[in-house]
């Protein structure tokens, strides 16, 4: 699942988690599946490197110490909005009116703590599967731009 054949290389994800054993435990598992990945423990970190790397999926924590998830999500519209349709929110405050609203302005793709490490594996797979859906409908000659002569 992990491989990408036409760049030759690893899935790059992304996980912004301020608990360390739990992003530990998310790493060594999607690294075990042939992701690369690299983690941080707040939006704050995660925002510099994303400054210089892009990565295939972002799986982000909502609420973090220094910057959390929502205003990660915010910062990387401003500089990197491509990279927003690659988010995969977890939260363990998935009743919290913040949280809701947030949510239901930019994401579907949302795993409520505690969650199964194989529903993990399926969103994520499902996040590739959306996008290569959304390339293909663009990549269309019918979906084509038509010249005005």
């Amino acid at each position: 699942m992990a491989s990408d054949p036409e760049k030759g290389g690893r899935k790059r994800v992304l996980v912004v988690e301020d608990d360390p054993d739990f992003s530990s435990v998310v790493r060594d598992f999607l690294e075990a599946r042939g992701f690369s990945v690299t983690s941080f423990a707040n939006g704050a970190e995660a925002l510099r490197a994303v400054m210089d790397a892009d990565y295939d999926v972002i799986v982000c924590d909502l609420v973090m110490p220094r910057m959390a998830g929502d205003m990660f999500y915010h910062a990387i519209r401003c500089v990197k909005p491509h990279l927003c349709e690659r988010f995969i929110f977890i939260t363990g405050h998935a009743e919290s009116a913040k949280v809701k609203e947030f949510l239901a302005q930019v994401s579907e793709l949302v795993l409520k703590k505690p969650f199964h490490l194989e529903d993990l594996c399926a969103t994520i797979q499902q996040l590739f599967c959306e996008l290569e859906d959304k390339t293909r409908r663009l990549d269309s000659p019918g979906n084509l731009p038509r010249s005005v002569s």
